[in-house]
């Protein structure tokens, strides 16, 4: 009875087993005929109620199990897309299969579309990172740095420098093609927000390494911004006009043509708010206007051709200028020995830079085993400068006495107590002009289907520039005496003349082997050439007196106002003990032997590298001709190993060596006392510094619980690094720099990233980003020109903390975030430097978003510091911002936009470093309090004429916008709209 029991039931489990009643499909996109990712499918019983629900795979597959026998209508759902009902009856358990499902583009006008609450923020994908933008919403005509800024485990840095996951990212796509190569920042500063429906993370290889799978170690992160749905055909354009108090403008341009094989993109933008968009003091940020400030202008385009077969052609141009006002105040610790040397200054710095730059790659694949691609490069740049500048020198800390040490009373009390060393007032006018082009020509050919290639290649580059600099210098030493007893004062009143020429080739031959199953042997040999030549020109008018110059203002090229007080021609008073004319020739041969191993679950490359390199110097400097050679040998050898525990899931661990060459200027053995207290010298026997990286990577993706994680480790040392030893001498302050190779440098620091959706149907969301970082940095110091150097090492610590939480739906979003920088520094020389520092932050973030097109954003934090000597900068900054908008017209192409920037006026833009050799705190001017008005028009064609007449049909606030009302079943988008892509 029992053995019947257990039968039966077996039977009847394996009879449910079969009955699955499963629904599936493909969808595709009717125009480009690509299988659609993501798109979000939904079981409704016949009076719409929801029953079950999936979003399509990679292969734009799904499937659906019917609970029971019925009558059943499958919607699908997509950004971009005509929405689809298809309905279906299940009977006798069977399955039923709707076979392909084409997707036709909706031609109403795209605008900033709110997509599900629930979408993750992030997921991985093996080796890449994708973030779902629509999940990190953004202040009404945004561009794309405020979201990236908003990734976890993303920075972008006053100068726009963006790190992901530890990582610079050197080139941006868009939907993977290539944009503005060498120049993150236009992507950045103007493509809005709201086109864009993800972003892929990811380390793209180097033009070599793709075609021959020989890894150079060239690899780029990349940032890849894919648009949403439908906007890959037609035309777009958007308008961003703004105007605000303290006469701040801002205003934005770009404009778009797609067709099915050719696109074209042009972009302008002209503010003077430091290219900073809405709420650029979220989050806890410090030093906003870091430069001051600045008034940039672009223009450019960039397009690309993809024939999708033979032929693809990518190219930019882009035209900058800039306009900067630097008023900067700094305070500085030298570390010098057992003694203490602080020095203030006040400078102000007009600036003006010009730039023409242009790229193109054309990739031409005559047939199936043949590749040449094409990169010419072009760029002329000019920039201008004036500059005025005071400062002093101290003994001891001044802020123990004084609340300003620049003050004239400040400086005279100082200098009664002894605390004064010296006081200089310097100004100055340069200009500099450069003119670059090069190309890259390569050649691969596949011989054999199992990978046996070969691959040419060549590449040149020449660089034409010109330097021109006046500047004088007054000095006063307060304890150095003259003959008189009093103190002493000297001046230096110099001109230089400085043309330079650089130009390069390189020409590399590689080839592949395949030895057995999956396993190559990769032959590399490149041969490189470099070619330095500086003539520099000093004319000295510092005997001239103390005076010969006082009323002069310096102003852009304003030579003449200097040069015609001069008695004779400028050109008469060259000094040739102060001229000097240089070249430096390396010739360098790279010869790589690598295996490569192919497995299902790991990929392993390892070999070594050899490079022999030989230096030329050729240096005349008074009266003397020096000619020497220095040949090195480096031996490196390199690793890559990547495991997959599964799609996404993996482990990367990577090891490189790279060499660097000493600069040129830090060959010549000259000393250059154009800044009398801050003399520098060159050395002819720098040898070329060598460093071992060392990275580990781990990440994963639980689906279920919408959760990212990714950790990494690194570590790295520098053979022969190359530093700088300083001689300080303490009764004028004046400091002699000379370079010189140095070991004991090495840092190691690690990284965690946790991205988490608390619910499952993702309306709460967590995530943190921890990075902590030790740097053992080591400079020679000496207190006299006769006494030995010491070796001065500081080690700092730094922990990093930021902390978020959300909750989002369809209408809301409010996010409480808390973020911690800790810097701990010892100084082995002076234990009365040691630095234990905090900036900390913590607030909150609302974004409301309403049915009628109204939405309000605001943010609100407290940013503080503590542990800093200046107790002045040990502060409290609430900082709150704000921004409300109102979309009109048909679809909603017009938003009057009303933004509020630290509405407290509390915001500073203060920054520390630490160094070997100093500590040093800045602060900049800026305006950071102001509201403004933005007057934003999208203007979006998408599709063929039947598809713009259609528009004329549709109501606005199409696409599925999501209104207060009903919240989706679990795990489903709202509004009917599509998950964005993961």
């Amino acid at each position: 009875m029992k053995q019947f029991l257990i039968s039966l039931l077996l039977l009847v489990s394996a009879t449910t087993a079969l009955a699955q009643r499963n629904i599936t499909g493909t969808i595709t996109d009717r125009d480009t005929h690509e299988t659609m990712e993501q798109t979000a499918v939904q079981l409704l019983k016949a009076d719409s109620s929801y029953v079950a629900g999936t979003v399509t795979n990679a292969d734009g597959a799904f499937k659906l199990q019917a609970p029971r026998n019925s009558k059943y209508i499958v919607k699908l759902s997509s950004v971009g897309y005509k929405t689809l009902f298809r309905n279906v009856t299940i009977s006798n358990d069977n399955d039923a299969n709707l076979g392909k499902i084409q997707f036709a583009a909706s031609a109403i006008a795209l605008k900033g579309t709110t997509v599900t609450a629930q979408a993750s923020k992030v997921v991985l994908k093996k080796d890449t990172f994708v973030y779902n933008a629509t999940a990190f919403r953004t202040p009404e005509g945004s561009t794309i740095e405020e979201l990236v800024k908003r990734l976890p485990g993303a920075q972008v840095d006053d100068d726009g420098k963006i790190t992901v996951n530890g990582k610079e990212v050197k080139k941006i796509k868009i939907d993977g093609k290539e944009f503005m190569v060498g120049d993150t920042k236009t992507a950045m500063k103007n493509l809005p927000t709201n086109i864009v429906n993800q972003i892929k993370a990811y380390d793209e290889k180097s033009d070599l390494a793709k075609v021959t799978g020989i890894d150079d170690g060239n690899e780029q992160t990349v940032l890849d911004f894919g648009l949403k749905k439908g906007m890959n055909r037609g035309m777009f354009a958007n308008a961003n006009l703004a105007y605000g108090t303290k006469d701040r403008y801002s205003e934005r341009f770009m404009g778009a043509a797609f067709r099915s094989n050719m696109r074209v993109m042009g972009f302008g933008s002209f503010n003077n708010t430091n290219d900073m968009g809405p709420h650029g003091g979220r989050g806890g940020a410090w030093g906003r206007g870091k430069d001051g400030l600045n008034a940039p202008k672009m223009l450019g385009t960039n397009f690309n051709y993809d024939n999708g077969t033979t032929l693809s052609w990518d190219g930019s141009v882009r035209w900058n200028h800039k306009d900067g006002d630097a008023l900067k105040r700094s305070s500085s610790e030298n570390f010098v020995s057992s003694s203490s040397s602080f020095a203030n200054s006040l400078s102000h710095n007009f600036t003006r830079s010009n730039s023409w730059n242009a790229q193109m790659r054309l990739e031409w694949k005559p047939d199936t085993l043949t590749n040449i691609m094409f990169r010419p490069t072009m760029s002329i740049t000019s920039s201008d400068g004036s500059n005025t500048n005071n400062s002093a020198q101290f003994n001891d800390d001044p802020y123990q006495y004084v609340n300003n040490p620049l003050e004239a009373e400040s400086i005279e009390m100082l200098a009664q107590q002894g605390k004064m060393v010296n006081t200089s007032k310097t100004s100055s006018i340069n200009y500099s002009d450069s003119k670059n082009f090069g190309a890259m020509l390569q050649l691969n050919r596949k011989l054999s289907s199992k990978g046996r290639n070969v691959t040419l290649r060549g590449d040149f580059s020449y660089t034409d520039g010109d330097t021109k600099q006046l500047s004088t210098n007054n000095v006063h030493l307060y304890q150095t005496k003259d003959k008189f007893g009093n103190d002493s004062t000297y001046q230096t009143n110099r001109y230089n003349v400085t043309p330079t020429k650089n130009y390069s080739y390189s020409v590399q031959t590689t080839y592949s082997e395949p030895i057995w199953r999956a396993t190559f042997l990769q032959l590399s040999y490149k041969f490189n050439y470099s070619y330095s030549k500086s003539d520099r020109a000093t004319y000295d008018f510092s005997n001239l007196g103390e005076d010969f110059f006082a009323g002069l203002t310096p102003k852009y090229r304003r030579w003449d106002d200097w040069l015609t007080r001069l008695q004779n021609p400028y050109t008469d008073y060259e000094d040739k003990s102060l001229s000097r004319y240089s070249e430096y020739r390396n010739y360098t041969h790279d010869i790589d032997l690598m295996i490569r191993m192919l497995r299902q679950k790991y990929q392993l490359n390892f070999g070594v590298k050899v490079q022999p390199q030989t230096s030329k110097f050729i240096q005349n400097y008074q009266g003397v001709y020096t000619d020497t050679v220095r040949n090195v040998v480096n031996v490196t050898p390199t690793l890559d190993f990547r495991y997959r525990f599964s799609d996404v899931s993996r482990l990367r661990i990577n090891y490189r060596g790279t060499t660097a060459q000493p600069s040129m200027t830090d060959l010549l053995d000259i000393t250059d006392d154009s800044d009398p207290l801050n003399v520098t010298k060159g050395n002819p026997g720098l040898k070329p510094s060598f460093t071992n990286r060392l990275r580990a990577e781990y990440n994963n993706y639980i689906e279920k619980r919408q959760m990212a994680i990714m950790a990494s480790v690194n570590y790295s040392n520098t053979r022969n690094s190359i530093g700088y030893k300083v001689t300080y001498d303490e009764n004028t302050g004046g400091r002699t720099t000379r370079p010189e190779n140095i070991n004991g440098n090495w840092n190691a620091g690690g990284m965690f990233i946790f991205n988490m959706a608390v619910d499952t149907a993702g309306y709460w969301n967590i995530n943190t980003f921890t990075n902590v970082d030790y740097q053992n940095r080591v400079g020679y110091l000496s207190l006299n020109r006769n006494a030995d150097s010491d070796r001065n090492v500081t080690k700092s610590t730094t922990i990093i903390e930021r902390l978020a939480t959300s909750y989002r739906n369809s209408w809301l979003e409010v996010e409480l975030d808390g973020s911690l920088n800790y810097m701990h520094t010892r100084n082995n020389l002076q234990a009365t430097s040691n630095l234990d520092t905090w900036q900390f932050a913590y607030g909150g973030t609302i974004n409301i978003t309403t049915p009628w097109g109204t939405s309000l954003s605001t943010d609100l934090h407290q940013n503080s510091r503590r542990g800093y000597s200046d107790n002045s900068m040990n502060t409290n900054e609430l900082v709150w911002n704000a921004q409300l908008s109102q979309s009109f017209l048909r679809g909603r192409n017009l938003t009057l936009s009303l933004e509020f920037n630290d509405i407290l006026s509390n915001q500073s833009n203060f920054s520390r470093t630490v160094s070997a050799m100093s500590r040093s705190d800045v602060e900049y001017n800026s305006i950071n309090s102001y509201a403004m008005l933005h007057v934003i028009y999208r203007l979006n064609l998408f599709g063929g004429k039947q598809a713009r007449r259609d528009m004329m049909k549709h109501r606005p606030g199409g696409f599925g916008r999501p209104g207060f009302g009903g919240r989706p079943p679990m795990g489903m988008p709202m509004g009917g709209g599509r998950r964005p892509m993961m």
